[in-house]
């Protein structure tokens, strides 16, 4: 059972990193570069991952279970940050500031935007997109005030604002689509098709993005730091498997557990990267820990995406 279930989730991974290396090769040969990936970002941020959110919301019908495992689903998100942020506390507290804000901040924050909705939407249907979804209105608050506390320690701290924290794109798709739910609201077709046909350019378009994101990257520089190893343990290792163990002995199970679990072991997110450049901290070390990472999590997250779908 947990060899068939770590080669069907292998396979996902597999299908979504040969668009990776779509983008990978377009950015070598000069096709669609990482300069001008950045440029379709916001279009990505603002527009195509609240309508894939959206487009969720829509499909699952409203009933006391979905509701609960909507509310169990954002427990979960809180339950595995603090892990993340505890481990990385505990091993990063020696290293220098300025390597250390990237370190911590890589090994507690994933994908869940990016790299999370298009898995759960191939491996788990609408059913896992809803799941992952409300993971992300976590993450954005913990990242915009733990992970903004991380980036800026040993410099003047910038203000946290409530729009930051409920109005930024991870967001947005949620507080649209979560009335959607609650109303049971079923949109005519008119309506729907193209919320639909914007929403199936996530995976595609963000699989591409990021083959630039790593083509561009300093992969050799990362290797002669071994925090970087440590930080990958803790993030994709670690932070997952005590994410799993956790929701496990809380109950969770089934789709729940396999959403939740998905989004633990995502490798580290873009933001590290945005957050650096925010905060005038390393970029360049902050590109190749990021890139690392998403490369090893190619193969991490097959298998603890089996070992949840096992126990």
């Amino acid at each position: 059972m947990f060899l068939s279930n770590m080669i069907t989730a292998l396979t996902q991974v597999v299908i979504l990193y040969i668009i990776v290396a779509l983008g990978f090769f377009c950015h070598k040969a000069g096709i669609y570069t990482e300069k001008a990936s950045r440029l379709t970002t916001d279009l990505l941020f603002y527009i195509v991952t609240p309508a894939m959110i959206i487009r969720s919301f829509i499909a699952i019908e409203y009933s006391r279970e979905t509701l609960k495992g909507l509310g169990l689903a954002f427990l979960a998100a809180i339950i595995f940050h603090l892990i993340g942020i505890v481990l990385s506390e505990i091993f990063f507290c020696k290293t220098d500031t300025e390597k250390a804000s990237i370190y911590k901040f890589a090994a507690v924050y994933g994908n869940v935007g990016y790299m999370v909705l298009p898995l759960a939407g191939a491996m788990l249907g609408d059913e896992g997109v809803f799941y992952c979804s409300a993971i992300v209105i976590p993450f954005n608050i913990l990242s915009f005030t733990h992970g903004i506390k991380v980036m800026t320690k040993g410099t003047k701290n910038s203000k946290i604002s409530a729009k930051d924290l409920l109005l930024n794109p991870g967001s947005i798709g949620v507080l649209v689509g979560l009335p959607l739910f609650l109303l049971n609201v079923n949109l005519p077709q008119v309506a729907f098709m193209p919320l639909s046909y914007v929403a199936d350019l996530q995976t595609p378009l963000a699989m591409i993005m990021f083959g630039t994101y790593l083509a561009s990257a300093d992969l050799k520089k990362v290797f002669s730091d071994y925090h970087v190893f440590i930080c990958t343990f803790l993030k994709l290792i670690a932070m997952p498997v005590l994410t799993i163990l956790s929701l496990k002995l809380l109950g969770f199970a089934g789709t729940l557990l396999v959403a939740c679990s998905l989004s633990a072991s995502a490798p580290t997110a873009n933001n590290t990267v945005m957050f650096a450049a925010k905060f005038d901290k390393d970029t360049a070390l902050a590109s190749s820990v990021t890139a690392l990472v998403s490369l090893f999590s190619i193969f991490t997250m097959p298998v603890m995406v089996a070992i949840a779908q096992s126990i």
